[in-house]
């Protein structure tokens, strides 16, 4: 993962629920005009863009400037396939957290702005028993859910930093935009770790419930 420099200029990709965290793979189909554009000129540079998620009301200045949440994902176009459409397949690679700070005029079909990246808070105390109580829930879930136990071993592997394994679990499991919103914002891993435990109990007593 390569560091970016202090400050970014990059093309946001704004989209409804969609929270795209650092350490985590994300597959997009691109179809609208003025993303395609986006995507045209991201691979002719650096590949880079952010995307950050709509705030509720979009739809009704979807066409135009949108307002979006001010914490994005930003990372790097890791492959891509241009159908005869003119449409893409995109993976992305999440890289940074990063805030946005500035909107940049552009004559662009899609809007650029100045962001700054955004570096996790280690954690103050012992990483063990939080990144137990992770591993237990996720434990509980799977078999809440009757899914492999192994199902989240690649985001639960050792040898992982702790906020690192907390972004994989909650983009792997979590369905709950505000809360995946929630957990980008939080920068502080303790935090996130316990804020993420607290979710994946509450998800497995509902699975448990009955409820969806």
């Amino acid at each position: 993962m390569s560091s970016p420099p202090p400050s970014l200029i990059l093309p946001i990709f704004p989209l409804p629920d969609v929270t795209f965290f650092p350490h985590t793979l994300l597959p997009l189909h691109v179809f609208e005009a003025r993303y395609r554009a986006m995507v045209m000129d991201a691979l002719a540079r650096d590949r880079r863009i952010a995307v950050v998620r709509l705030k509720p009301g979009y739809e009704a200045a979807y066409a135009g400037k949108p307002a979006v949440y001010g914490v994005a994902g930003a990372g790097e176009i890791v492959s891509w396939e241009r159908l005869a459409s003119g449409r893409y397949n995109l993976l992305l690679r999440g890289d940074w957290r990063v805030r946005l700070e500035h909107e940049r005029p552009s004559d662009t079909l899609y809007r650029l702005v100045g962001a700054r990246r955004l570096d996790d808070v280690p954690p103050a105390g012992e990483a063990a028993a939080p990144l137990a109580r992770i591993r237990a829930a996720c434990g509980r879930l799977l078999r809440a859910l009757g899914r492999p136990a192994d199902l989240l071993a690649t985001a639960l592997a050792e040898g992982q930093a702790l906020g690192v394994i907390a972004d994989r679990v909650a983009s792997a499991v979590l369905p709950d935009a505000d809360l995946r919103q929630e957990l980008l914002e939080t920068l502080d891993v303790g935090r996130r770790v316990t804020r993420l435990a607290d979710a994946l109990d509450q998800l497995v007593r509902e699975v448990r419930g009955g409820r969806e």
